[in-house]
């Protein structure tokens, strides 16, 4: 049990949205994608979620999620479920004519996701900031996810 860091302070939070976005992006209306753009941006996203939280969690130690000496439920979810879920929701309604205002609106998601996990004092940044954050959200939202959906979708949007 202790391997699952439940008793971290603010662990509830990312388990609680972890599981919120998963279940919306389950079973939200598929408009801008199907199953197939789903499971592959689901695993492209959570992959990258993890490489990033190596390198920059551990590697570097910017950021501490719960115990920093155990990778915890709550930090499991945080970079399995939350990057992938808001990735296929955003993914899900973007079009041509909306793509800033939903980055925008995505990027504000995702800052008040990181605000709400400093707050409650599960997220411990070392040298990590909303200066870092916040661009790096507009370049993946506006830049990135759009390219990433014509890679797997093969078609020019």
């Amino acid at each position: 049990m202790k391997n699952l860091d439940l008793y971290s302070q603010g662990s509830w939070l990312p388990i609680l949205l972890s599981l919120v976005l998963l279940l919306y992006a389950l079973f939200m209306p598929k408009k801008g994608i199907g199953w197939r753009e789903f499971y592959v941006t689901f695993g492209i996203v959570g992959y990258i979620a993890w490489i990033s939280d190596s390198v920059l969690g551990k590697m570097l130690d910017l950021v501490d999620f719960g115990n920093p000496k155990i990778t915890g439920l709550g930090e499991f979810l945080s970079y399995s479920l939350i990057p992938s879920s808001l990735s296929v929701i955003y993914l899900n309604y973007v079009t041509r004519t909306i793509k800033w205002k939903l980055a925008i609106l995505f990027t504000i998601i995702s800052t008040m996701i990181e605000w709400g996990m400093r707050s409650v004092g599960y997220m411990k940044p070392h040298g990590w900031s909303f200066y870092i954050s916040i661009p790096l959200y507009v370049v993946v939202f506006r830049f990135i996810l759009p390219l990433h959906r014509k890679w797997i979708s093969c078609k020019a949007d």
